[in-house]
């Protein structure tokens, strides 16, 4: 490649500092060993950097430690939830105390957005199949934003699970999760936040969000793939049915029956991602050095400038919040008479690295009648320079491909 790179994927995976890339070196060259195994000196020290991982990134989402279990990634951290509710109705003997408020059955509603990633309307859709619960969903505006005035006659009695992202991974919007809380909260639904695109980009605190349970991933934060994370209130996790079994989550076997360790550990059976952990510890520590709050509003002033100079180019149509509306550091645009993918493909060639595609949301770009989109997605290693080169590369699209007027 001739061009300098520009980096404009991070909404799909984060590029990683060198204290993060050192970090996971460190403890792997150092003190790499079992988990809450052995009694050897090399193995309670990884088990204290794990543990002190954890207990990091707890704080940094405004969660208990105990709130927090380790996953692969928040498509895991998801699929564990609803396979645990699936556990629940079929009456495991993972379930703890209070476990039935997690059983569907027929005539029970699971409420999900149109606007979600397949990660978290997949497991939905497949949990309603095995208990027969209805799937529904609140619609979008041709914006692509949420419809909260349809609110009202999709969530009732009958709704289980409300289950939203906070932040778009298409449109860069920010939905109100307060009064999508505040909605469930009344209807006596549970809450799942995708916080894929939000922990990442914006100050978040689960406790002051009010949500029962959200997952997020490692690799969009700076940190290793490999490595999410399921939060959950702490009295719903020692609910919650077990979902993978085997070792390190039991307090005692039997050949008849097994025990199961409280949360996290209940849900955390076998070999644990323990350097992966480390490095994403390391990440949060980068992030919080930096600041929250000067990391979102860094990001916002780049969403602008996205959006305002999509605006400017004629036959490129913005997908999502109009400029001067709330949005994250991401933009995603359809091109007139150019595929997203001949975009992207040209955009590389020129040294600027976005998404192109359907973006794993597919019923959303249904919705707004487009097949894909061009994404560029800024973090906190992006600058105005980059935007603009990304802008005045988008501007000769059309004429390099003769879709011109």
């Amino acid at each position: 490649m001739d061009a300098p790179l520009v980096y404009l994927d991070s909404g799909a995976t984060s590029q990683r500092p060198e204290s993060v890339i050192e970090a996971e070196g460190q403890f792997l060259r150092n003190s790499y060993a079992a988990v809450h195994r052995g009694a050897h000196t090399l193995a309670v020290e990884a088990t204290d950097a794990f543990e002190e991982a954890r207990r990091t990134v707890a704080d940094f989402v405004g969660a208990d430690e105990r709130e927090i279990v380790w996953t692969s990634n928040a498509t895991e951290a998801i699929n564990l939830l609803t396979y645990a509710f699936s556990n629940a109705t079929a009456g495991s003997n993972g379930s703890g105390p209070g476990s039935q408020r997690f059983r569907l059955a027929e005539g029970d509603e699971v409420l999900v957005t149109e606007s979600e990633h397949h990660a978290n309307l997949v497991p939905w859709q497949e949990l309603c199949a095995r208990t027969g619960a209805t799937l529904r969903w609140i619609p979008v505006d041709d914006d692509g934003l949420l419809r909260l005035d349809a609110l009202g006659d999709l969530l009732n009695e009958r709704t289980k699970v409300l289950a939203f992202t906070h932040v778009s991974n298409v449109t860069g919007a920010v939905n109100d999760v307060a009064t999508l809380v505040a909605a469930a909260k009344s209807a006596g639904a549970l809450t799942v936040l995708d916080a894929c695109q939000s922990v990442p980009h914006l100050p978040v605190d689960f406790h002051a969000l009010g949500v029962d349970f959200a997952a997020f991933s490692g690799h969009k934060m700076l940190g290793p793939t490999g490595i999410g994370a399921l939060y959950g209130r702490a009295e719903l996790l020692n609910s919650l049915p077990t979902f993978l079994t085997g070792g390190s989550m039991i307090t005692s076997v039997t050949m008849e029956r097994t025990e199961y360790l409280p949360a996290p550990a209940r849900f955390e059976a076998g070999t644990q991602r323990i350097s992966q952990a480390v490095a994403l510890a390391e990440a949060v520590r980068f992030l919080k050095d930096l600041g929250m709050d000067r990391v979102a509003a860094w990001e916002a002033e780049l969403g602008q400038r996205l959006a305002r100079g999509v605006a400017q180019i004629p036959g490129v149509r913005l997908v999502g919040p109009r400029p001067g509306q709330e949005r994250v550091g991401l933009a995603s645009v359809v091109v007139e008479g150019v595929h997203a993918h001949d975009v992207g493909q040209l955009l590389d060639v020129a040294g600027v690295a976005v998404r192109v595609g359907h973006h794993c949301a597919q019923p959303l770009h249904r919705r707004l009648g487009i097949t894909a989109t061009t994404r560029a997605s800024a973090y906190v290693y992006n600058t105005t320079a980059d935007v603009d080169r990304f802008l005045e590369e988008l501007s000769g699209v059309r004429a390099y491909f003769r879709a011109e007027d």
